[in-house]
């Protein structure tokens, strides 16, 4: 079994691997056969260029921005919405639910046309705030937070009404605190996919100084045609994933017990 874990580990990590020592690479060992696994002399002249042939800086900084805005947003409406509804009864409660989980069916494209009509009517194209309007909820994140929340007792609840304490108030300080395996399971997957997003950045996007990382990469396409400049790329890759992996590492035993909790209910 651990022989089969420790495959299937190496398979997923080699790219990611590659990739790294790419960017340390030179271009007559990139173009070498066979394949140089690991640079004579590592160099980290590719990482320096990558600032200089496009605004990397700059696009870390977008990212970073939106990213940040979106999953905290992604984060609050989540925990408001998944405590209705794990909580609370209401007509149309079940309904309203199956509602927004159908939300989750809509390929992304579909919406494009129509969300760049309405960030253009409200003057919000090539701006942040058009970049992270559309994702201040997410459905997913609502249904996670709903499953982890009916786990907890009611009468924790009732105490706290017992005691004269308002909603929002039992929300933020008795059902939040409890919520930390779920809420970083939530933030990792929010982080992510916002940080990778490529299609709605590029449909608003007009100007280079609004590109985020993925944007930003995008614009090297010409630079791999030549192989002269492949460690450039590898460079410009390898910085993208960072603040990912660094969450990840950060958040991993919160994030497998958040999944583990809310995964196993029905």
């Amino acid at each position: 079994m651990y022989v089969i874990l420790l495959l299937i580990s190496v398979i997923m990590v080699f790219p990611f691997y590659w990739m790294a020592v790419s960017s340390l690479k030179t271009p007559a060992e990139l173009a070498a056969l066979p394949p140089v696994w690991w640079p004579s002399s590592p160099s980290v002249e590719s990482y320096k260029d990558i600032f200089e042939v496009i605004p990397f800086g700059r696009s870390i900084l977008n990212s970073l921005v939106v990213t940040t805005a979106a999953t905290i947003s992604i984060l609050l409406t989540s925990i408001m919405a998944g405590y209705v509804f794990a909580k609370y009864s209401f007509r149309g409660k079940n309904v309203l639910f199956v509602i927004v989980l159908s939300t989750m069916m809509v390929p992304q494209f579909v919406l494009i046309v129509p969300l760049y009509h309405m960030m253009n009517g409200l003057g919000l194209v090539n701006t942040f705030f058009g970049l992270i309007l559309p994702n201040m909820a997410n459905a997913f994140g609502i249904f996670l937070m709903k499953q982890f929340i009916e786990g907890i007792p009611d009468d924790l609840i009732e105490a706290a009404r017992l005691d004269g304490a308002s909603e929002f108030k039992i929300l933020w300080t008795v059902i939040v605190p409890l919520l930390k395996p779920a809420a970083s399971a939530l933030i990792l997957f929010a982080f992510v996919y916002q940080w990778n997003n490529f299609l709605w950045p590029l449909t608003i996007v007009q100007s280079p100084e609004m590109n985020t990382v993925v944007l930003a990469l995008n614009s090297l396409r010409s630079y791999t045609t030549s192989v002269e400049y492949t460690n450039v790329v590898m460079a410009g890759a390898t910085i993208g994933i960072l603040p990912s992996v660094l969450l990840f590492i950060w958040l991993q035993k919160f994030f497998i017990e958040g999944i583990a909790m809310t995964g196993i209910k029905g």
